[in-house]
């Protein structure tokens, strides 16, 4: 439990799935965590799972579907090199014409020896899943699971983790 902060609840999963509006088109969706800013409420990050849908096999065209989950909105999917970003899923297939492979990517991946006890903390009310499948015939969709607790901060830390979580987006 990072310091300043004192958990509030026991470990709560919170799943959602995002559907592409349409194939190949960026969509993103809200997941609301109905925190109260009033007693300065903040969501404890301690695992994620996403899963993105299959990308579709096709003649002579390589696919993908690209999902992520972040603190704050998004323009398009991002990656672990952003800030706001908690994790990512991604489904690709290489096609040149002549034989196809597929690839996944995921993370977080955990990484061992370091010690570490959460991967994010969420301050606003709620994250967001973004998604966009890329040359596929039907819409794809992203199931994501995020672990953690909720946990009250006090006031001068609480504000600087609002601030920080504003200011990545």
């Amino acid at each position: 439990m990072p310091k300043g902060l004192k958990e509030t609840s026991s470990l709560i999963q919170i799943s959602a799935l995002a559907v592409e509006a349409g194939a190949n088109t960026f969509t993103q969706r809200e997941v609301e965590l109905s925190l109260n800013p009033l007693d300065n409420e903040v969501f404890i990050v301690y695992a994620i799972d996403v899963n993105a849908g299959n990308p579709d096999l096709n003649a002579n065209i390589s696919s993908a579907t690209f999902a992520s989950v972040s603190t704050t909105s998004r323009a398009t999917v991002g990656s672990i090199a952003n800030s706001n970003v908690l994790g990512v899923a991604q489904h690709s297939i290489k096609n040149d014409g002549v034989s196809a492979v597929s690839f996944s990517e995921f993370a977080p991946e955990t990484p061992t020896g370091m010690g570490l006890d959460y991967i994010g903390i969420i301050s606003t009310s709620q994250f967001f899943i973004q998604l966009l499948g890329v040359n596929n015939l039907v819409a794809k969709d992203a199931e994501v699971r995020v672990y953690g607790v909720r946990a009250r901060a006090d006031s001068s830390i609480y504000a600087a983790l609002v601030q920080s979580e504003v200011l990545s987006s």
